[in-house]
């Protein structure tokens, strides 16, 4: 199962910084990441969805090798590719991946104008060195909606302050909780 995190920031460009560095941490295999989108309000009318991945685009580049390669089984080739790049992009454009757009435009509404926030959905990631690379992110952020346990939401809250990150709370096994016992 994967999480949602939202983190608003008071500028645009902190939420484009923070989503290179967790592609650069998914690069170093720390991080899945589903989708990452920032969302910027220039103004207090105005939200603005920034994908990551530009479905119109890769779209319209599929079709239209798809509609080459048909239109060279017709002999018409070039009909193939524009067509092709048109529906295509179309396809690309109608599809909605990750994060619903209507959601994050409703949670965009709680962004400051001309600020930002970073929605991530996020499939796995190592939450100890994630955090350590947060915490010299130099940008504050503050965390505005979470599906994280209780716990993991209040140490990227932490991370995302600048302060030093909590540890984990260790899990409760018979052998900790017998050598945590008290003695008669």
């Amino acid at each position: 199962m994967s999480d949602l995190l939202v983190i608003a920031f008071d500028d645009e460009s902190s939420a484009f910084d923070l989503r290179t560095e967790l592609v650069k941490l998914q690069n170093e295999y720390l991080i899945k990441l589903e989708d990452a989108v920032v969302v910027t309000r220039p103004t207090a009318d105005d939200i603005q969805l920034h994908q990551s991945l530009n479905l119109t685009a890769a779209g319209a580049v599929g079709g239209t090798f798809w509609g080459t390669l048909v239109g060279l089984l017709f002999l018409n080739p070039l009909v193939g590719a524009a067509v092709g790049a048109g529906s295509g992009a179309l396809a690309g454009y109608l599809t909605d991946y990750g994060i619903n757009d209507n959601f994050m435009r409703e949670i965009g509404q709680k962004v400051t104008p001309g600020g930002s926030a970073l929605f991530l959905l996020v499939r796995e990631m190592t939450t100890d060195k994630v955090l350590d690379r947060i915490v010299d992110f130099h940008k504050r952020g503050r965390v505005i909606q979470s599906s994280l346990s209780k716990q993991d939401e209040e140490r990227l809250r932490e991370a995302l302050s600048g302060g030093a990150v909590p540890p984990p709370a260790e899990e409760v096994t018979a052998e900790n909780a017998a050598a945590q016992a008290p003695k008669l």
